[in-house]
């Protein structure tokens, strides 16, 4: 069975939908949990103090432990406060889960900065703020698990959401970062792009809007930052009772040999089939991945 205890977790926008049943699952299985929500509507606009508490009230009557805060993710003093709150109350840290996300959907046309930057802010940036002082102290007790909230609009597009879209694939930029960095400390760095009916995709599942509750993605989010989990680096969509992996593969392609000449323009035109063809690939885990197969190339 797999559990938390002695584990401290953090888990941002924990408020409502996704974060709410992350930290009810943590803290059912034993973790201490962090419940961060600055109580905002979904573009970022207000606050209160309202949903993180009732959800810290939740978890205490179920008999678990946890803690409110109320920090807004989308700058440094509050990245540093919610991972404070952590170290403060319970002595150590874990687990962050960075959930926190609104949405300034538009289309691109039509996108303008007051509807891009709050999104990346929170976010992108949200994630940094939060997982940057919370990375550095996984290091020195050398363990921690980190997880991102991606998004299959990031990984696939989605009409509108160029703001939010591209947010979402700068955590994986992050997270690929610090998979490598804190291989050597145990620390596991993993993201999800989850499928679930909550205030952010309200109206986009039609009839099968009961087939993707929130509650169906918890259990993969948890294993991911459980101590079972020796993952890293991995993208998983998870929603309706099904759990897949995402990743990125590097084909084969077209090799021309140096010794036969530049390439050229109409060499690339001549072979987009083989450039593009998905029969031999490697999905690499890091740049020297990329490196290692060009090598006995140019050897």
């Amino acid at each position: 069975m797999v559990g938390f205890e002695d584990r401290v977790a953090i888990v941002t926008g924990a408020g409502g939908g996704l974060g709410r049943q992350h930290a009810l699952l943590l803290a059912a299985r034993g973790a201490a949990v962090v419940v961060n929500d600055l109580g905002g509507d979904v573009t970022g606009e207000g606050a209160s103090t309202t949903a993180a508490d009732d959800v810290v009230a939740e978890i205490e009557a179920a008999g678990g432990v946890a803690v409110a805060e109320h920090s807004s993710v989308a700058d440094p003093v509050g990245g540093e406060a919610i991972v404070n709150k952590a170290l403060e109350r319970f002595g150590r840290l874990d687990i962050v889960i960075n959930n926190a996300g609104i949405l300034r959907d538009k289309s691109f046309a039509n996108l303008t900065p007051d509807l891009l930057h709050p999104v990346l802010d929170v976010h992108l940036g949200g994630a940094f703020y939060v997982s940057r002082p919370a990375f550095a102290h996984m290091k020195e007790q050398g363990y921690g698990r980190i997880l991102f909230t991606t998004s299959g609009s990031g990984m696939m597009g989605n009409y509108g959401q160029a703001n939010y879209a591209a947010a979402k694939m700068g955590m994986i930029g992050l997270m690929n970062v610090l998979k490598v960095e804190g291989a050597k400390y145990n620390i596991k760095v993993n993201a999800i792009a989850p499928i679930a009916l909550t205030r952010m995709t309200e109206g986009l599942f039609g009839g099968l809007v009961d087939m993707f509750p929130p509650e169906q993605v918890s259990p993969a989010v948890a294993y991911l930052v459980s101590e079972e989990c020796e993952l890293t680096g991995e993208i998983w969509s998870i929603g309706g009772g099904s759990v897949s992996r995402f990743f990125i593969g590097l084909t084969q392609g077209y090799f021309k040999d140096p010794d036969g000449g530049a390439l050229t323009i109409e060499d690339v035109a001549a072979h987009v089939g083989e450039i593009r063809s998905e029969t031999d690939y490697i999905v690499p885990f890091s740049s020297q991945d990329e490196f290692g197969k060009l090598g006995p190339m140019l050897s």
